[in-house]
């Protein structure tokens, strides 16, 4: 057998043996190459699930997976950091986010993704704004990042690899669920853009991947111990998603309510997102995310990064103007008091209505989507329907009426939890 030969590093993480620092940097090193068949890479993903890694063996993959491919590199005068969220309903966060953390000081080279199935991506919000571009080559995502603070943008091919590959088989051989294959996954991405700080936002409820509180602190607690075992200083909360973030789903109607926040708007957004903002700061030993969010600093930084991605240099002033609008706009009607919203159900709806992705090439409608929805605790009636329906049809739009209120259930219920459940601190 060759010395590549992955067979004894799958046996051996089978067998409960773990995974060391050789045996991970050869199943990468193949996943990377091809030199790992299909074949291979199952049996190791299935052998991770069924088997699982100890904390040794999780950092030694994740770093495995970073270096698969290419790491950045940052020479700036100042620490350079980032935010992740493992996916929602109105979680605009990053758009409020970035700015704010680059006007206090720090560098944020923010690699997001694309929405998939009932969640949101960052990338087809930003987006729907004419002329953004997210696809930049590395020169000038550097300069960006150097010259404003902060850019948002895709992954390149070379970023991380053997994590694209391995990401597909997953799904192919029903090992998505691993908590071990999750965590290497996260964290060889964002780990790879070169971060001295990294805040992890968990999300936990109806319309999380991650419905219940044991699994979603199991998760947050393997990314924190695993990301600073990797050298990374890193912290993660524990968010709330049994209800959506914003009160906005739908890549223009989110960016309306980003940019009503970095100009001074409250909610559970704003909330949410100068909390995880101070969080960042305080990793690197920053602050002053109020008041880079209150005196107005955030969101000229917002406005330089966008005009330096190919937007409009007025977006924030006059947002109408550029972000498209659906053609048929209906309301949700109901009576009562919201007890609790299905969450997942209302990302579906947006989905149906052309404004997410089942499948990856799948293309989006910017333009619809749900918006003023009620949260939970409060009245629907005749002048205050459950929210808005963004349509680019009739059909569409009384489809997703009737999803909406198959969403919400009226009447008595408990009052909401806390919008941060818990803080997760390395050990």
């Amino acid at each position: 057998m060759s010395p590549a030969d992955p067979r004894p590093v799958i046996a051996g993480v089978r067998d409960g043996r773990g995974l060391d620092e050789a045996g991970a940097a050869l199943i990468a090193t193949g996943l990377a190459d091809g030199s790992v068949s299909d074949a291979q890479a199952g049996a190791f993903a299935m052998a991770v699930l069924l088997s699982g890694l100890d904390e040794n063996g999780r950092v030694a993959l994740t770093c495995a997976m970073r270096d698969s491919g290419h790491v950045l590199r940052w020479d700036l005068p100042g620490p350079v950091v980032d935010k992740h969220s493992t996916g929602g309903i109105g979680d605009t966060v990053s758009l409020v986010l970035a700015p704010v953390v680059a006007a206090c000081g720090a560098f944020v080279p923010m690699i997001s993704g694309r929405g998939l199935g009932h969640t949101g991506g960052t990338l087809d919000k930003l987006e729907a704004i004419p002329g953004f571009r997210t696809a930049l080559p590395e020169d000038e995502f550097r300069q960006i990042v150097a010259a404003q603070g902060c850019a948002i943008v895709a992954a390149g091919k070379d970023l991380a690899p053997a994590d694209a590959r391995l990401y597909a088989i997953r799904d192919e051989s029903a090992t998505v669920g691993s908590i071990d294959l999750i965590t290497a996954s996260i964290l060889s991405k964002k780990l790879a853009a070169g971060l001295d700080a990294l805040v992890l936002d968990v999300k936990q409820g109806t319309g999380a991947f991650l419905r219940s509180p044991e699994a979603a602190l199991q998760l947050a607690r393997a990314l924190v111990d695993t990301a600073n075992g990797a050298g990374c200083r890193t912290r993660a909360f524990v968010t709330d998603m049994d209800q959506p973030l914003a009160r906005a789903a739908g890549n223009a109607l989110e960016l309306y309510e980003a940019i009503a926040v970095l100009k001074g708007g409250g909610g559970a957004l704003a909330e949410l997102s100068l909390a995880l903002a101070e969080a960042c700061l305080s990793v690197v030993h920053l602050d002053g995310a109020g008041h880079a969010l209150a005196s107005g600093t955030a969101a000229e930084r917002f406005a330089r990064m966008v005009v330096a991605q190919g937007g409009p240099a007025d977006l924030l002033e006059r947002p109408e103007a550029y972000l498209p609008a659906a053609p048929v706009i209906r309301p949700i009607p109901a009576r009562g008091r919201v007890a609790a919203i299905d969450t997942e159900a209302l990302g579906h709806a947006v989905v149906a209505l052309g404004g997410g992705r089942l499948h990856a090439g799948d293309r989006i409608d910017p333009r619809v989507g749900l918006a003023a929805l009620l949260r939970i605790g409060e009245e629907a009636g005749p002048d205050q329907p459950l929210g808005f329906v963004h349509a680019a049809t009739e059909a569409a739009a009384e489809a997703a009426v009737a999803t909406v209120q198959a969403a919400y259930l009226m009447g008595d219920g408990p009052a909401p939890g806390p919008l941060i459940r818990c803080e997760v601190l390395p050990e």
